[in-house]
C-alpha cells in the first residue's frame, strides 16, 4: 500500500519495495495492540529485516488507529507522527516505549490532565527515546505546538487526518486489525507468537 513521503517511517520492517504488505492497525492505548507490537518486534522485525527469511519479500506498516472513546488516543498518535517527522529512525523505538508505558495514558490517569500536560509528558518520553545529542527532540516539541489560528491543530494534523481517513475507507473499526495485501486477515490475533507468524508467512510467501 502507498504512503505519503512524510509517513515512510511507518514502514517498521522490511523494504519499501517488498511485494507483500502487512498493514497493522494499532492504537497506542490499546492493551491488545501493545501485545501485538511486542510480537511484531520479537518476530516480524527480525524475519523481515536484513538477513531474515522474508527480507525483501514482505514489509510491515504501522497504521495508527485512533480510537476516540479513549480521550488521549488522538494525543498519543499525534506524538507518534511527530517522531516520524522529527526523528524517523526513532519512530519504532518511540512506539515501543509508548506501548510499554501506555498505562500512563489510559482514561483514568489522564482524566485530570489538560492536553498540554499530556503533550509535555509525551515530549519527555520522546527526549528519553531519541538519541542524544539530537536537535530532533526540540523539533518534536515544536511539531506538537498548537497553531495560532483558534482551530488550526498542530503541524502533524494533516498526517493524523490521513491515517484516520485511511482506516475509515478500509472499514477498520478496532485495534489491532491486520491487512495482508489489502485485505483484512481476521485470523491474525494479538496472541500470536513465533509459530503462528511463521506458519502464516510460510503459507503466504514464496521464498
Amino acid at each position: 500500500m502507498a504512503l505519503p513521503p512524510s509517513l515512510r517511517p511507518l514502514i517498521i520492517a522490511g523494504t519499501s519495495d517488498a511485494p507483500h504488505t502487512l498493514d497493522i492497525f494499532l492504537d497506542y492505548v490499546c492493551p491488545f495492540s501493545a501485545k501485538l507490537a511486542l510480537a511484531i518486534d520479537n518476530v516480524l522485525v527480525p524475519a523481515l529485516g536484513p538477513g531474515g527469511k522474508y527480507h525483501g519479500k514482505v514489509k510491515a506498516i504501522f497504521r495508527p488507529q485512533v480510537q476516540p472513546w479513549h480521550a488521549s488516543s488522538t494525543l498519543v498518535h499525534e506524538a507518534g507522527l511527530a517522531v516520524a517527522r522529527a526523528a524517523p529512525e526513532s519512530f519504532w523505538a518511540f512506539s515501543l516505549a509508548l506501548f510499554k508505558r501506555q498505562g500512563e495514558y489510559f482514561d483514568i490517569p489522564t482524566s485530570t490532565c489538560t492536553p498540554l500536560q499530556i503533550r509535555e509528558k509525551l515530549t519527555a518520553l520522546a527526549e528519553e527515546t531519541i538519541p542524544v545529542p539530537s536537535s530532533a527532540a526540540g523539533k518534536f516539541a515544536d511539531l506538537l505546538l498548537l497553531k495560532s489560528s483558534p482551530n488550526g491543530g498542530t503541524a502533524v494534523t494533516d498526517d493524523l487526518k490521513y491515517t484516520i481517513k485511511f482506516s475509515r475507507q478500509n472499514g477498520i473499526h478496532v485495534s489491532p486489525t491486520v491487512m495482508w495485501d489489502g485485505l483484512i486477515a481476521n485470523e491474525i490475533s494479538s496472541s500470536w507468537g513465533e509459530k503462528e507468524w511463521s506458519d502464516f508467512l510460510l503459507a503466504k510467501v514464496v521464498v
